[in-house]
């Protein structure tokens, strides 16, 4: 996203805030962003800032959504003022060299509260020098902390913008075990990995021969690298009489290109016919 196009969503956050918040917050506010002493005052206004804004749900207008959706950020609908505004406090911070503005921002991460920890990852995508904080979101992957996961991992861009393949796979892994909504994951389609694919199949037949179910999203990550050997584990899948689950390989084979594997699903009626007039896609099941 280019300069300008990020100015433009800082412009319409701040539109949002505004109509979320008191006179004199935004007063308060826009003092801070004026001040010359950013660095002492950060830690201070970051974690008073709910104090000033409260913690409703955010209401915004027909007109920011359109714009928030048109820039894609308009998963924000369902946030908190507090995270929304912290997230544009964290924005516009201007801090002057990039060593001083991750060392101003490294600290309120390792003081974080749980609802702090959820808007420092919330405002990854709209930080500076994205480079510089791919290891903190690494690290974030390893929380125990539902809400801070799902703020790294749900609607955020950022990892599947800067992570390399290990830590993105991490991510994609820690997802399918805590059982956050993977179809919320940034970048899932793009970001598909042979290493990935290959590491969900051996997790899918550990929680079969456990007895438990499988998430269908998963089989979404093996479509492209179905080889013979995965061939065999999807035969399996498919002798489990779930639907839904046999819905999603058969899915996953529609789209991979291995033949054998699409001869295979042509002698299940049900899951041809589903194939064929086209009602089975990944946001279906």
């Amino acid at each position: 996203m280019s300069s300008d196009d990020m100015k433009a969503v800082k412009e319409i956050i701040w539109s949002v805030v505004k109509n979320n918040i008191s006179l004199e917050t935004e007063k308060w506010l826009e003092d801070f962003i004026q001040s010359t002493n950013q660095s002492a005052q950060l830690a201070k206004v970051f974690v008073m800032l709910p104090r000033k804004t409260g913690k409703l749900p955010v209401t915004i207008n027909d007109e920011q959504q359109k714009a928030l959706d048109a820039a894609g950020f308009g998963y924000i609908r369902n946030w908190t003022i507090d995270r929304l505004t912290r997230v544009w406090l964290l924005f516009n911070l201007n801090l002057g060299d990039k060593e001083l503005l991750f060392s101003g921002i490294d600290r309120l991460f390792l003081s974080a509260e749980v609802n702090e920890a959820v808007a420092l990852y919330s405002a990854l995508p709209f930080l500076a020098h994205p480079e510089i904080w791919v290891k903190r979101c690494a690290e974030g992957i390893r929380s125990n902390i539902g809400s801070v996961l799902e703020a790294i991992m749900e609607n955020n861009p950022y990892a599947a913008a800067n992570l390399d393949e290990a830590a993105w796979n991490q991510l994609v892994l820690k997802a399918f075990f805590t059982e956050k909504n993977i179809k919320h994951i940034v970048g899932l389609d793009e970001r598909a990995n042979l290493q990935l694919a290959l590491t969900l199949v051996d997790y899918a037949k550990e929680r079969w021969a456990a007895g438990r179910e499988v998430n269908p999203q998963l089989w979404r990550l093996v479509s492209k690298f179905i080889n013979a050997e995965i061939f065999e584990d999807l035969k399996t899948g498919l002798q489990h009489y779930n639907q839904t689950e046999q819905r999603a390989i058969a899915l996953a084979v529609a789209g991979s290109d291995y033949p054998q594997a699409k001869d295979f699903i042509n002698t299940f009626p049900e899951l041809k016919l589903a194939l064929a007039d086209g009602s089975l896609n990944w946001n279906s099941i």
